[in-house]
């Protein structure tokens, strides 16, 4: 337990993905105040406000709503996005066959939807003299897909790298940029999980990994309140990595 996160309000966006599940409940159990901004509610323990994170409107109505209800908000974890998971038949996943909208897609929701999240709670912070953001990177934010783990016809869509790459940017920015007016901000970089993956996928990607295996779906909570919480104080634009050693190799 982390004590000092008790009656926090903490913003997570997309809590109602398999991740942000985690995350809520993690913060939950911390008895913080969760807010869950997504699209659509399949978190029935927290406080849901339906927002597409990349519209501005949206954001600013969802910040009213929350100041309204627990007058504050202390921390902000964008963990929205778009996940490309690979397709056998979707051809517009390849490099060569790249569909445009597909691309913008993916950057309105996870890179400039992050950004615009930042800006209309952090501007809130900012009036509240202090603040915590945590930006959800990947490994892949870190080094590239091996697309050697996919079959012939699978591969993994250049736009959620950059992405990712484009998180720990904006994180080193927003660290720099209101470090100095106390608000932190730190990204995390999570591996793969066995959820997300099928069995021939997962079999490659272990012998990949220094410790053979991908995280268990609670093993990411620990980190994320370590950074929201006040353990981690003198943390400001680090990436923090959880990978069972495999970007290091």
């Amino acid at each position: 337990m982390f004590q000092d996160l008790k009656k926090k309000v903490v913003v997570i966006t997309g809590g109602s993905g398999f991740l942000g599940k985690q995350y809520c409940n993690a913060f939950l159990k911390n008895k913080s105040k969760v807010i869950n901004l997504d699209i659509i509610n399949k978190n029935k323990k927290v406080f849901f406000i339906k927002c597409d994170i990349s519209k501005e409107n949206d954001l600013i109505a969802a910040k009213k709503k929350i100041l309204k209800k627990f007058k504050k908000i202390d921390i902000l974890i964008n963990n929205a996005a778009r996940n490309p998971i690979p397709q056998e038949k979707k051809k517009s996943n390849k490099f060569e066959n790249l569909e445009l909208n597909e691309i913008k897609k993916d950057f309105q929701i996870g890179l400039i939807g992050s950004i615009l999240t930042s800006k209309v709670f952090g501007s809130q912070m900012l009036k509240q003299k202090k603040g915590n953001i945590i930006n959800i990177s990947s490994d892949l934010g870190i080094i590239a897909p091996d697309q050697r783990l996919y079959k012939k016809n699978f591969v993994k869509p250049v736009s959620y790298s950059v992405v990712k790459h484009g998180i720990i940017g904006l994180t080193k920015y927003l660290a720099s940029y209101w470090g100095s007016r106390n608000i932190r901000c730190n990204a995390f970089a999570p591996g793969g999980m066995k959820n997300h993956n099928n069995i021939s996928i997962q079999k490659k990607l272990n012998k990949l990994i220094p410790i053979n295996r991908m995280a268990n779906k609670n093993e990411y909570n620990d980190t994320i309140l370590f950074l929201a919480s006040d353990s981690s104080s003198y943390i400001n634009g680090a990436t923090i990595v959880a990978d069972g050693g495999r970007s290091i190799i």
